[in-house]
């Protein structure tokens, strides 16, 4: 039996009933146990390194291990969770150590959006190993573990790198960083060639929507009971990435309120790729006026463009200009798009759009009055209220259909059914340069 106590036990507390097939079992001084198990009846990958061992430390053993986990990973299809609890390299082995951390990026890289990666951080994870554990899909860190580039902690805490953006789910400890990866397991398929994953039990919503609820509300009420978990909570805040079942298929939420500031585009961009990836369906409801940063916007604006998963948004509130076009317009983005019946929908913001429209008269009544500014307000929220409604958007075509919000959940399950069969052609590419 190899080494690595701690790492085992993790694994135990992982694995369905704590059985696993060890991978690698005798190769001693790795510092890390390698395995194949369930988990809530998905077969699963992972490693655990065991800081009882060496410190964890990265070694030429360790990253042959790891090595030959993932290429079974992709030879099977089954995701892959590790579990990183290590000092860093191991420094005596010189450039062999640079060699294994190069080769684990390299292995790491290639099963990126092949098959489902989680990071859990319940220890020390520095320098180059941060920089592994990073390229995951979701990462998820207890709260007394450190994760940072600087070998020395610096910015390591899990509050900052919660803030950061860095890490998607933040809990208090090893017990619940497993549940919740478990939980996510169940929810994502196996691989980016499996259907979706569906439940067959009939399943409730939390609650009906009103037109006072923000986006984050609608989600979770929309979402199925108990289902809903919220992806970079603490990071880019004008936005909400939250993964969920509806009826029993897997959605990806993406809600947007207000101000769309850089953090909050790159943090959509980044989640609807995933989605997109793993062909899980990308739900977005829009109550935002505008962007704040061309090239974050740029990023968010092509991640939608390019996904080929099912597109479905709801506008509760205002969607104007390059928000519109983004993230409900059918041109780019969109394959349903409805409106809630107080929306308010333009392809151009709506300051923009009463001034083409009134023309001189715009002008003219500002002008005329002693408050200029007051007055500019004044008309133009005057000119939306008449004009830029969810009925006029839908006898446009922006928009198919205009319910209202109770009707929800019943829209979003019959859309969800519609495009379960979605294929799409794509033109022969390596990838865009966008989002880089």
């Amino acid at each position: 039996m190899s080494d690595g106590t701690k790492g085992r036990e993790c694994l135990s507390k992982l694995f369905d009933d704590g059985i696993f097939t060890e991978i690698g079992a005798l190769a001693d001084n790795a510092g890390a146990v390698a395995a194949h198990g369930t988990v809530n009846g998905v077969g699963v990958y992972a490693y655990a390194q065991s800081s009882d061992c060496g410190g964890g430390a990265m070694s030429k053993a360790q990253a042959a291990k790891i090595k030959k986990l993932y290429d079974l990973a992709l030879k099977t299809g089954e995701p892959v969770i590790a579990v990183y609890d290590s000092t860093g390299g191991k420094l005596s082995e010189g450039l062999d150590m640079l060699s294994a951390y190069g080769d684990i990026l390299k292995y790491s890289n290639n099963l990126s959006g092949v098959v489902p990666q989680i990071s859990v951080i319940v220890g020390n994870c520095f320098g180059t190993q941060a920089l592994i554990a990073a390229c995951a899909d979701i990462v998820i860190m207890t709260e007394n573990a450190k994760f940072s580039l600087a070998t020395d902690g610096e910015k390591s805490s899990c509050e900052e790198n919660a803030k950061s953006g860095n890490v998607h789910i933040a809990v208090k400890d090893i017990d619940e960083a497993l549940e919740k990866a478990g939980m996510l397991l169940e929810m994502l398929p196996s691989n980016n060639l499996s259907g979706a994953c569906i439940a067959y039990d009939e399943i409730n919503g939390q609650g009906i929507p009103t037109s006072d609820d923000k986006v984050s509300e609608v989600i979770l009420k929309v979402a199925d009971s108990e289902s809903a978990v919220e992806l970079q909570k603490d990071f880019g805040k004008a936005v909400s990435t939250v993964l969920a079942t509806v009826n029993g298929v897997t959605v990806g939420f993406v809600g947007a309120e207000g101000e769309i500031d850089g953090k909050s585009s790159a943090k959509a961009a980044r989640f609807t790729r995933f989605c997109d990836a793993f062909s899980i369906p990308v739900v977005t409801f829009v109550n935002a006026e505008r962007f704040c940063c061309i090239k974050s916007a740029a990023k968010l604006t092509s991640a939608y463009a390019e996904a080929t998963t099912a597109k479905i948004t709801f506008v509760t509130g205002t969607a104007y200009g390059s928000v519109y076009i983004a993230l409900a317009g059918t041109g780019a983005a969109a394959d349903m798009t409805f409106a809630w019946e107080n929306a308010s929908v333009s392809a151009l913001t709506a300051e923009a759009e009463t001034i083409l429209m009134l023309g001189d008269d715009f002008g003219g009544r500002l002008k005329k009055t002693d408050d200029p500014k007051a007055e500019r307000e004044r008309v133009v929220s005057e000119y939306a209220k008449e004009n830029l409604t969810a009925a006029k958007a839908a006898e446009q075509g922006y928009v198919e259909d205009v319910i209202s919000p109770e009707n929800t959940r019943d829209k979003l399950m019959a859309a969800l059914d519609m495009l379960s069969n979605k294929r799409v052609s794509t033109l022969p590419k390596k990838h865009n340069n966008i989002y880089i």
